[in-house]
């Protein structure tokens, strides 16, 4: 069985940093495109980044570049989302999800992926 499971969500005053992980069971994230997507308050989800199996990122929210940052550790079968510099706009739940019929971001849907986490709230606020 799949289990994606997020964790490190929390408060943090504008301009903070926090790191969310992602563990995964059931498979080997090393293997498939995986990403992070959010949800604001009274808003749809957004794709915030996608990971390829090679290690390529693709941002598809414009304002969380120079910010944020993907990456995985295949020997603890875990994806993080590195924030920094976090504004209120940034409050949101943070979901982890990945997509296993593909290796890669490019030409696939921000939203496209087979298997989610439950989630993780993050809160920016003063």
């Amino acid at each position: 069985q799949v289990r994606l499971v997020e964790s490190g969500g929390g408060l943090v005053q504008p301009g903070g940093s926090l790191r969310l992980s992602c563990a995964a069971s059931g498979l080997t994230l090393g293997n498939y495109a995986i990403g992070w997507i959010r949800q604001a308050p009274g808003k749809g989800r957004e794709g915030v980044l996608c990971i390829s199996t090679e290690g390529l990122s693709t941002y598809y929210a414009d304002s969380v570049k120079g910010r944020f940052t993907i990456s995985r550790d295949t020997a603890k079968n875990t994806m993080y989302l590195q924030m920094n510099v976090l504004r209120p706009a940034d409050t949101a739940y943070y979901y982890c999800a990945l997509d296993t019929s593909r290796t890669t971001c490019t030409g696939y849907g921000p939203l496209q992926y087979d298997y989610w986490g439950p989630g993780t709230q993050v809160t920016v606020s003063s």
